[in-house]
């Protein structure tokens, strides 16, 4: 039985890909209507599902492509309605797909590191970009 108390328990990615210029890479940045604002791919786990499924799958579900994770980044710890929420993260390269807009994510950016920072909503998401770029091998 879940209570308030309990953290409602998330997972996600800095998704990232070559750059197709190149030089570099760039990170993909999704666009939540309903919040307003342009975050990380990320959700909630299902029950009986890893922290490493529901990154994959919020991925794959968000920007319509697959992906290979990378190495962990840190957890990010807040509240949602009072109620704690942590969420798993991990730094991953983006596969095959296609994105598709949806009611939950109607946009999706990929933009060079110096461009996706500013864009992020939350300082929160800017710090797991500056940890991704410095732990991510590309």
């Amino acid at each position: 039985m879940t209570t308030a108390r309990d953290p409602i328990l998330a997972a996600g990615c800095v998704l990232w890909r070559p750059s197709p210029s190149g030089r570099g890479i760039e990170i993909a940045l999704v666009h939540r209507p309903k919040y307003g604002d342009w975050s990380h791919p990320k959700g909630k786990l299902k029950r009986g599902e890893t922290a490493e499924e529901c990154a994959r799958r919020e991925v794959l579900e968000e920007t319509g492509r697959h992906c290979a994770l990378g190495p962990r980044l840190p957890t990010v710890h807040y509240a949602v309605a009072g109620r704690p929420k942590e969420v798993a993260y991990w730094s991953a390269r983006a596969l095959g797909g296609s994105f598709t807009p949806s009611r939950e994510v109607d946009a999706l950016l990929w933009l060079p590191p110096a461009e996706a920072r500013p864009r992020l909503t939350r300082a929160r998401d800017r710090e797991l970009l500056d940890t991704a770029l410095k732990t991510t091998r590309h």
